[in-house]
């Protein structure tokens, strides 16, 4: 029996690159777990872009920020490791429909364009650090902790 897609969020493609951090074993579990299993793993470009904004600066753990080329680096591997959701006009018309029915302002707009982007391409389950990010959003995903 196929698994179903699971869409993985920006923070555990972070620390599965940062092994200093406490995080880093489970995200590193979640995704071999998930592929022996042989879920389809799903990522955006905006998971792409938020992935290099936040390895590229210093942080409060202390890890110390990739380099310009480290990064590109990690994100070229992740194009061939992961299936692209494409977050284009379709996408959109469902962000806008959602921001219609789930109250979400400020930065939850990159949440909930996850989601739509999520749902634009038939992928309902998320693999996230950050669930309560994400609460709002339910039923309509399910919210995976690694």
């Amino acid at each position: 029996m196929a698994v179903e897609p699971i869409f993985v969020d920006t923070n555990v493609l972070v620390y599965l690159d940062q092994a200093a951090s406490v995080f880093h074993a489970p995200a590193r579990a979640a995704i071999g777990r998930l592929e022996r299993e042989g879920a389809a793993l799903w990522i955006s470009r905006q998971v792409l872009r938020e992935y290099m904004v936040t390895v590229t600066r210093p942080n409060p753990a202390g890890v110390p920020p990739m380099t310009r080329t480290e990064a590109v680096m990690a994100v070229e591997g992740f194009l061939t490791a992961f299936a692209i959701a494409e977050d284009g006009p379709p996408a959109t018309a469902n962000l806008l429909k959602l921001i219609r029915s789930v109250p979400v302002a400020g930065k939850q707009v990159h949440d909930a364009n996850i989601v739509a982007t999520m749902l634009t391409h038939g992928v309902t389950r998320l693999l996230t650090f950050n669930g309560s990010d994400f609460r709002r959003f339910e039923p309509m995903i399910e919210i995976l902790a690694p």
